[in-house]
């Protein structure tokens, strides 16, 4: 279920309905329950995908906890990125991989008969597994401990509102507000309505305004003109930034509403002095995310020079 469409404009208020009239101790399933919905709408049997990581996770999780050494430990914890990332690798870049070795051999005329995967990718995938795992990791450092109510932890694996195109929010920050008591407070509802008017104003009327004049030239682009590529690429530039940081905006508004604070994604980037500063302010949830498990494990910029440029690179590759 995407955000601009009707079947939203329905799902959320009945959903906030629901939530408010339904006593504290059965919210979280009916929010696990509406998130489900949410995602099975697009298409049902990838349910699977999402309830598996969820389960991995959880299970993951518990062991790593319970793990005597820190061999056990180690490899409780690369269980759940083999498992993560292998899901996030075949349905997002096998076919991109396997195309690009397909071309190699055609290329030197070899024979290459592996075929590709005929399936759609997983509306979310990147971000609810970018979720887990930093679960599982806080989990691992010890910086959280695990979670035992395994439907709070499906929540925050699942919770609709950021499921689709995040803000990518740390257990340690959203799964304790699963177990707060939310009140209905007028101002804070209305300020959750309106930053989702915002970000449906910037996603619909601006963003794909712009779309209905970029495609039409970035889908014919060796018969435009120099001044009408320049254009199109100053529009699509807004365009990605509309779209983007209008559905994070949809995101955090919506969780507003029924109580829960998710972080701020973006943060006028496009005002930045400097490329660093420019992916600070950049789907900021993103960001951090290499930063605090990627980046600053490969040892951040306490290296030489030489290996700050490829903990960099590595990092955006």
């Amino acid at each position: 279920m995407l955000f601009n469409s009707i079947e939203f404009l329905i799902f959320f208020p009945v959903v906030v309905c629901l939530y408010f009239m339904c006593p504290h101790r059965f919210r979280w399933a009916l929010l696990l329950a509406a998130s489900y919905v949410f995602y099975m709408w697009w298409r049902v049997e990838y349910i699977v995908l999402i309830v598996a990581s969820t389960v991995l996770d959880y299970t993951v999780s518990i062991r790593v906890e319970q793990a005597e050494t820190s061999r056990q430990r180690k490899a409780w914890l690369a269980l759940s990125l083999t498992g993560n990332l292998g899901l996030l690798f075949f349905f997002k870049y096998f076919n991109f991989f396997n195309d690009s070795v397909a071309a190699t051999f055609e290329a030197l005329d070899m024979e290459y008969a592996i075929p590709a995967a005929e399936v759609l990718l997983p509306v979310g995938i990147s971000f609810y597994t970018f979720q887990t795992l930093s679960y599982t990791i806080e989990v691992y450092r010890g910086n959280k401990t695990a979670e035992r109510h395994l439907g709070k932890f499906a929540l925050y694996v699942a919770f609709f509102p950021q499921l689709v195109a995040g803000p990518i929010e740390r257990a340690t920050s959203l799964l304790p507000q699963f177990y707060e008591r939310k009140e209905f407070e007028y101002t804070r509802v209305t300020d959750g309505m309106k930053l989702m008017t915002w970000g449906f104003f910037k996603k619909v009327v601006i963003a794909d305004r712009l779309a209905a004049m970029v495609d039409p030239v970035y889908s014919d682009i060796g018969n435009q003109s120099g001044p009408a590529i320049a254009i199109a690429t100053v529009f699509y530039a807004y365009r990605i930034y509309c779209d983007f940081s209008g559905y994070s905006d949809i995101a955090i508004g919506a969780a507003q509403i029924l109580g829960f604070k998710l972080m701020t994604n973006f943060r006028q980037p496009y005002f930045s002095r400097s490329i660093p500063e420019f992916w600070r302010r950049w789907h900021i949830s993103l960001s951090t995310w290499f930063r605090d498990y990627v980046y600053i494990p490969l040892g951040g910029n306490r290296v030489s020079t030489v290996r700050l440029y490829v903990n960099v690179a590595i990092v955006f590759v």
